[in-house]
């Protein structure tokens, strides 16, 4: 089992994905008429974009990175989604075309036709809802609820194209990219790899024998709705992979195990409603912390040619942010130590 993302550790770029082209592609497909209006969504690793038919009728059109994901991950994601929805699991399904297709793909061509780009997309009806502030302990049972139903239906199948969230499979080959990127210039340069390498090397051995699972993989709040009709309902599964279950609730924590004993309890209580979590998981939430910080890092450095994300992290690769980023892993490490003894 391997993950199917880019090994290249870069993504392909958008600069060939015009506004105009998106809307003409999704009509293409869709046998739909569009209006000229097109709202773009923040979303750096794809493009999502608001779109309205001509009958007020709203959608979401999602392309997604050149280069990042096989088609067969792709459709893993929309086989989740499907397994969710089969499960009551509220969530967004894609909509298929005439021949019951949900990932189709535009092609772009430069203008001096000598370069052209593939971009995968898809469409979703528009749901919307707002996002769930959990303010009360009682909240957390909901949330882990929403969880336990989810993974009830995810441990219907496997993924056989998609990240594998273990330090083994993943953390040490993002830790890898990052070295070979020439991205990481500071004077504490090895320190930080020093620093990851030692985690890595305490980490890995807690993982074996973990069951892993179809999990979401990003399911903080920002990616869960409150609908008045339906609910909590889960967004976005672009992340999803093979994970340790207990890694889609501890994102969902107000802050760390040790400060958030009666939220997890409610999780816990809500989460084993629906599906059993094996106590032993509770010890790996430190270390996938620090596993996803790795993780955030390098989908920065894959990102690093992209306008708007130059745009909107300016400062990111600079002396200053490795710094920082050293002294944050370092902090991690150590609250890894005080919580494995």
């Amino acid at each position: 089992m391997a993950s199917h993302e880019s090994p290249s550790g870069a993504y392909g770029s958008f600069d060939l994905l015009s506004p105009q082209l998106a809307l003409e592609a999704v009509e293409a497909v869709y046998d739909l008429f569009l209006d000229s209006t097109l709202t773009p969504y923040p979303s750096y690793v794809n493009r999502v974009y608001g779109v309205i038919s001509d009958d007020g009728q709203p959608y979401i059109a999602k392309f997604y990175r050149p280069d990042r994901w096989s088609d067969e991950a792709l459709r893993e994601e929309h086989a989740f989604l499907t397994d969710c929805a089969d499960a009551d699991v509220p969530v967004v399904l894609p909509i298929p075309d005439a021949d019951g297709e949900t990932i189709h793909t535009l092609v772009a061509e430069a203008e001096d036709g000598k370069t052209e780009t593939e971009y995968r997309f898809t469409l979703f009806p528009k749901r919307s809802g707002r996002l769930f502030d959990a303010d009360r302990v009682e909240d957390y049972e909901r949330l882990g609820s929403l969880i336990g139903r989810m993974h009830l239906a995810a441990r219907r199948r496997k993924s056989e194209h998609r990240l594998i969230c273990t330090p083994k499979d993943s953390t040490r080959r993002f830790a890898e990219e990052l070295d070979e990127s020439g991205l990481v210039a500071f004077d504490g340069e090895d320190d930080l790899f020093d620093c990851i390498e030692r985690v890595l090397d305490r980490i890995e051995p807690l993982f074996e024998g973990v069951v892993l699972q179809r999990i979401h993989g990003d399911s903080h709040r920002g990616n869960i709705l409150d609908r008045a009709d339906e609910g909590l309902m889960l967004i976005d599964f672009d992340d999803m992979m093979m994970g340790p279950a207990v890694h889609d609730l501890w994102l969902l924590l107000p802050g760390r195990v040790g400060d958030s004993h009666a939220e997890l309890g409610a999780m816990l209580a809500g989460y084993e409603q629906f599906s059993t979590l094996d106590p032993r998981e509770l010890r790996l939430v430190e270390p996938l912390r620090f596993m996803r910080m790795i993780y955030y890092t390098a989908w920065c450095a894959r990102q690093i040619d992209d306008a708007r994300f130059r745009t909107t992290f300016g400062d990111w690769g600079s002396a200053a942010f490795w710094t920082q980023e050293l002294e944050d892993l370092r902090d991690q490490e150590r609250v890894i130590e005080e919580v494995l003894g």
